[in-house]
């Protein structure tokens, strides 16, 4: 695969009369050139015909108070090799309207949104026969490690230590953790029923999500021999988001920034590698 067609989509969480937009990449049928999504530039055909064949799906969750948007060049290159990529704004947890973050109706909505997206997925129309919804892998990255922990099986537990309701998704084959936030995984044993494989990746420079984040996950899971974990060196919090155009990356703007020498875009190509050859035997 090579060729990638994109969508807006808005995905309708009945239960809670809310809506949130989600961001689709795909297997195209044709060539296209590039497509504006400012600050950022896919090579992408905007509602392109999908190519012959069927695809499994991975869904990116953002970190909290970010956007669909940060992760298109991981997204990109998975649509690419032949994943039907979908990256949903978190409602009352973005850049735009965070009103939710810290709150245990976010612990709720967070992954219940993310299994709403691939229920949506299975009735769109452009992708219509293409999807393989029961064979899905999560992405997650700060607060999208936690939802990816969550949809999978994890016991949630909120900030008064009382049991939050959380669903399993029994489509969820695999989980790619970066810079995982795993706080609300307490006490030990609320990872006991996460038994699919994972990749995660714990970044050397992390203020925001220290080792106790990532060893949470290490020390619960049953099957430890499933999990790869890389530390990724000299790494920062934000080094897993696609690299901001130059005018963007100044020390006022947080996810624009690295550690001194890191190099984000040359990492980003190799977490894509990593990531494909991850969900090829998974998916």
């Amino acid at each position: 695969m090579k060729y990638v067609g994109c969508q807006h989509i808005r995905v309708w969480d009945h239960q809670a009369n809310i809506g949130f937009p989600v961001f689709v990449m795909y297997p195209a049928a044709d060539a296209h050139g590039t497509y504006d999504l400012p600050p950022f530039t896919v090579t992408a055909g905007l509602n392109a015909a999908v190519a012959a064949g069927q695809f499994p799906v991975v869904t990116i969750s953002h970190g909290s108070g970010g956007n669909r948007l940060g992760y298109l060049m991981l997204a990109q290159a998975l649509a690419e090799a032949g994943y039907v990529v979908l990256m949903p704004e978190h409602f009352g947890n973005n850049t735009d309207d965070n009103f939710l973050s810290g709150k245990t109706r976010n612990l709720e909505l967070r992954p219940r949104h993310i299994s709403l997206c691939i229920d949506d997925i299975a009735r769109n129309e452009i992708l219509a026969g293409a999807v393989l919804t029961d064979q899905v892998a999560v992405i997650g990255h700060s607060m999208g490690g936690y939802a990816a922990l969550a949809v999978a099986g994890g016991q949630v537990w909120n900030a008064a230590k009382r049991k939050v309701a959380v669903g399993r998704d029994d489509r969820v084959k695999g989980l790619v953790l970066m810079a995982p936030a795993t706080a609300w995984f307490t006490p030990d044993a609320s990872l006991a029923n996460v038994v699919v494989p994972m990749l995660i990746y714990q970044a050397g420079h992390d203020a925001f999500t220290p080792p106790d984040h990532t060893a949470r996950v290490l020390n619960q899971v049953p099957g430890r021999t499933q999990i790869t974990h890389h530390l990724v060196e000299n790494a920062g919090h934000f080094s897993f988001l696609s690299p901001f155009p130059e005018a963007l990356i100044h020390p006022d703007f947080p996810p624009s920034q690295d550690p001194a020498g890191f190099d984000r875009t040359a990492f980003q190509q190799r977490l894509a590698g990593e990531v494909i050859a991850f969900l090829e035997g998974v998916l």
